[in-house]
């Protein structure tokens, strides 16, 4: 049994275009930073935790948590609390290059064998107009998103380009998820049969990935 600990939609749309079988359950987690923590350190302790959390309460399992934060010259940007927050964060990010960043963790609730790492892309927003700003906070959709955008937002559109792993920024790096499922012994289907999310395919700052990759038109 797979376990996605993690009440994100888009964390659960990532997994279902794995093609895998999994359930859904939140973890009721602190997101709070450490003082003195890095963000690399926040967001593998927060993604354990999350899979941690969820695996004493069931016998058999592996489940999976992820937390992922947004990175400007050492500075993080979680969730906004409220409009103001998510105006200032817009405000910030708009027009610079930045790191998106996401600690990924596999727990077997069996054995209490894990796996945690984390992975970053960077990404540049383009310069985002006050209208377009106020347009984003009052549609109320970035509430739950680091840094108070999404890459895969049809109505901002942020981003001007990014390099890495896209599913990374989206928040579930899948290359990553798949190695840690494989290391830990889950049975999953052949490699050429997977698929990369669309965000994936084509750009100049693509890196190569291990997933099928459909031809641009």
């Amino acid at each position: 049994m797979l376990v996605l600990a993690s009440a994100s939609p888009r964390r659960k749309e990532l997994m279902a275009g794995l093609g895998l079988e999994f359930q859904v359950m939140a973890a009721d987690v602190p997101e709070d930073q450490i003082p003195g923590e890095t963000a690399q350190d926040m967001v593998m302790r927060l993604s354990l935790d999350k899979a941690s959390a969820l695996a004493g309460r069931i016998d058999a399992g592996l489940v999976i948590g992820a937390d992922s934060t947004v990175v400007l010259d050492g500075e993080v940007f979680g969730k906004p609390v409220d409009a103001d927050d998510a105006r200032q964060m817009l405000d910030r990010l708009s027009g610079t290059q930045h790191q998106v960043m996401t600690g990924l963790s596999v727990v077997n609730a069996a054995t209490g064998d894990r796996q945690t790492d984390f992975m970053a892309s960077g990404i540049k927003l383009r310069d985002l107009s006050d209208s377009e700003i106020s347009a984003s906070i009052q549609l109320g959709t970035l509430f739950d998103k680091a840094g108070a955008y999404a890459v895969q937002d049809q109505e901002l559109r942020p981003a001007e380009w990014w390099r890495g792993c896209y599913s990374n920024i989206v928040g579930l790096p899948l290359c990553r998820l798949v190695d840690m499922l494989q290391a830990l012994g889950y049975p999953l289907p052949d490699r050429k049969t997977l698929r990369a999310p669309a965000g994936c395919i084509g750009g100049p700052f693509q890196v190569e990935c291990p997933f099928q990759m459909e031809k641009q038109p």
